[in-house]
């Protein structure tokens, strides 16, 4: 069974919760080990701050016995606090030094340094009390020499170094706190940004909820088309989607008309045939009058036919080339009209292209190229331009056929081209497949325009093509 897909608001939301998360977690993590990196640098310093506040207070006798600082002076008070995890000792070669706070302890001995020398381990170490409890501390340690003896005189140098300890607790506890503040701050932040989030995918996919109930309605028949008030982005969609509606009630309203022609026009013959039954006419003048209007019958439903059988706007039809077209048309059509001698002159853009059904593009050329021929004197002109298109759209085309024939009267053209005319009624010399023309151009959204030309005298078949999708 296939999964349901997921929809856009749910990929989004998806998509930007797991980015909103990684973020996140990064961030937290950065801040927290930047935060533990400051945190050492600050133990760092304010240790080494202990252990020069120490040096300040220590003094030597002439046998390099060290004279202990008094016993209520310290640094910090905690030095003064036995097991209360600052501590502090100094070691040289005859003496030993530890605050009251080392007492119970047995700290790590700190390594003699060479004079001026530093050491901070940033790897905690480990020791054990009198109770059999594992601690763990920071140790800061530097070595000096005091050399005792009058100015210029060369003296006793003492050598000894001087360690402060601190407990990893306190350390911990101050990134224990922070790290609590900054994943519960986090956490929020990132609530808050995929509620944000949300409202933000809501409002920006609206357009797409209106595009939805905006098709409901066209499929149950409430609109015929969607509206224009979408974002750019959805523009061109819904214009291809109203291209589409069109282009089904194009075909729907064709069909029809199609039908109700096609039964007016069957009206006349058979009632013709129900008169000369109903008159009593002998048998030849009835087989004759059938024979005519049997033809008659059969030349309006292959013409009504030919009109229903076209496709009409293909809305996105591969380009035809319209120029090897005219030529094949243009070739037939002098074979006919060889008596005549008639000179067809091209003036065709080698790109010019038709986007529609090939049976439309030969329709349209061979009744307007039949026409002219047939009205013409001598000379025909077919010209050919591009129209040009905007970004995103097909370009459009003008075609139009001229001849030096008697032209069509202007007070005609209006008659001549009104919809609903039966075929026979409206070409006034200019064939039946005239109607088929304004069909067609009528399905690929163009315009026909029937004038006198000015360069040929005789009559001019202007049809433009806009720019399409």
């Amino acid at each position: 069974m296939a999964r349901r897909a997921l929809s856009l608001h749910a990929r989004q939301l998806l998509a930007a919760s797991l980015g909103l998360i990684a973020f996140l977690g990064l961030t937290g993590v950065a801040l927290d080990q930047a935060f533990r990196e400051t945190s050492i640098d600050n133990l760092h310093e304010r240790l080494q701050n202990h252990a020069y506040a120490y040096l300040g207070e220590f003094e030597f006798t002439r046998n390099n016995e060290l004279i202990e600082p008094p016993r209520g002076q310290a640094p910090d008070s905690r030095f003064l606090q036995p097991g209360s995890g600052l501590y502090a000792v100094a070691r040289g070669k005859t003496f030993r030094w530890n605050s009251p706070s080392v007492l119970g302890r047995s700290l790590p001995e700190p390594e003699l340094l060479k004079p001026g020398e530093q050491r901070f381990e940033t790897v905690p170490l480990n020791f054990v009390d009198d109770k059999g409890i594992t601690h763990h501390v920071y140790r800061f340690s530097y070595g000096l020499a005091w050399e005792q003896g009058e100015t210029g005189q060369a003296g006793t140098v003492t050598r000894f170094t001087i360690a402060i300890y601190e407990d990893t607790a306190q350390l911990d506890r101050q990134v224990g706190i922070f790290r609590r503040a900054l994943w519960g701050y986090l956490g929020m932040a990132a609530v808050l940004l995929l509620l944000v989030q949300m409202l933000v995918l809501r409002w920006s996919l609206q357009p797409l909820r209106f595009l939805e109930r905006e098709l409901s309605r066209v499929r149950r028949g409430v609109s015929d088309r969607l509206s224009g008030t979408h974002p750019p982005e959805l523009q061109q969609i819904t214009d291809s989607i109203n291209g589409l509606i069109e282009s089904e009630y194009t075909h729907l309203d064709q069909s029809r008309n199609t039908l109700s022609d096609l039964a007016h026009s069957l009206k006349t013959p058979l009632a013709v045939l129900r008169s000369r039954l109903d008159s009593g006419a002998d048998h030849d003048q009835l087989r004759a009058e059938v024979a005519a209007q049997v033809q008659r019958m059969t030349e309006m439903v292959s013409y009504q036919l030919s009109r229903a059988a076209r496709s009409g706007h293909a809305l996105f039809s591969a380009p035809i080339a319209i120029e090897p077209r005219a030529e094949e048309i243009v070739a037939s059509l002098e074979k006919v009209y060889i008596s005549k001698g008639v000179f067809c002159e091209f003036d065709v853009d080698p790109g010019a292209s038709f986007y529609g059904e090939l049976g439309d593009l030969q329709e349209l050329l061979g009744n307007l190229l039949e026409n002219a021929f047939k009205w013409s004197v001598q000379r025909v002109l077919l010209t050919v331009k591009v129209d040009p298109a905007a970004a995103n759209r097909r370009p459009g085309v003008l075609m139009a056929v001229e001849d030096d024939g008697p032209g069509v009267p202007l007070e005609n053209v209006e008659h001549l081209l009104q919809r609903g005319v039966r075929g026979d009624e409206r070409v006034h010399g200019h064939g039946i497949g005239l109607a088929i023309v304004q069909d067609i151009v009528r399905a690929y959204r163009g315009d026909l325009k029937v004038e006198r030309s000015t360069e040929l005298g005789g009559a001019r078949f202007a049809v433009h093509f806009p720019p399409i999708l």
